[in-house]
């Protein structure tokens, strides 16, 4: 890091309020995190986050799923009005 020459106490003090307030900035950042890892991390979002990744992947195949489920369900229905 480069050191800073200032020729004023004024020029000082404004950076020192910037520090000050970047300071403040990146610790309300790090709590904000927290409270969204926290958060995260309850069961409720977790089962929405697994939930979710299972549908996504299921969404591309549900034409295939329908296509050998519909005649599947139908021979079980059929069978059982039979008795067989």
């Amino acid at each position: 890091m480069e050191t800073k020459k200032y020729s004023s106490y004024s020029q000082i003090e404004l950076e020192l309020e910037i520090l000050k307030v970047e300071k403040e900035l990146n610790l309300k950042r790090i709590v904000l995190n927290v409270e969204k890892t926290k958060e995260s991390l309850l069961p409720i979002n977790l089962l929405k986050g697994f939930i979710g990744d299972y549908k996504t992947i299921l969404s591309g195949y549900s034409g295939t799923i329908l296509n050998i489920a519909i005649p599947l369900i139908i021979n079980w229905i059929t069978k059982r009005k039979r008795g067989d």
